[in-house]
């Protein structure tokens, strides 16, 4: 069978500047706190609270594996807390003028998360059982994330 994919959401996630906690022997430690944003789509609005970052590891060739953790207030009052996990890659051009602030075309960068979700309100309790994917796009004061729940 052939996996379907449903989208759920959009997320802007606004970003404060990261914090280079320095060569690990992993690769570079980042830390880039989340400082609010929007979630938006048909089975979720609501905003992305002031509460996480998002932990990264840069290798030289610019590969970045991430986990970001933070939390969603639904319009309704409902909590949802999200752990993103993924990976980026570009050529070294693109990655270059993503640092220097530019806007670059999400296409040239491979941006892929699967984000789990955890909240203690039973009617989001759906959240909790598929798997999700996700697509990313990076600008300079935020991250762009689309939702999908995989069939």
């Amino acid at each position: 069978m052939i996996p379907t994919l449903s989208h759920v959401a959009r997320l802007h996630v606004l970003i404060a500047p990261p914090i280079a906690v320095g060569e690990t022997g992993d690769g570079m430690r980042r830390v880039i706190p989340i400082v609010g944003g929007t979630i938006e789509g048909p089975r979720l609005k609501g905003t992305v609270l002031p509460a996480g970052a998002d932990f990264q590891i840069v290798r030289p060739d610019g590969y970045t594996t991430l986990e970001a953790r933070y939390v969603v207030r639904l319009d309704d009052g409902a909590l949802i807390y999200v752990v993103n996990t993924g990976i980026r890659f570009a050529p070294p051009a693109v990655l270059d003028r993503i640092a220097a602030g530019e806007i670059v075309d999400p296409a040239l960068v491979y941006f892929r998360t699967v984000p789990r979700f955890e909240t203690a309100a039973p009617e989001y309790r759906w959240l909790t059982r598929p798997l999700f994917i996700a697509t990313g796009a990076r600008r300079p004061d935020h991250v762009e994330i689309t939702v999908f729940e995989v069939g």
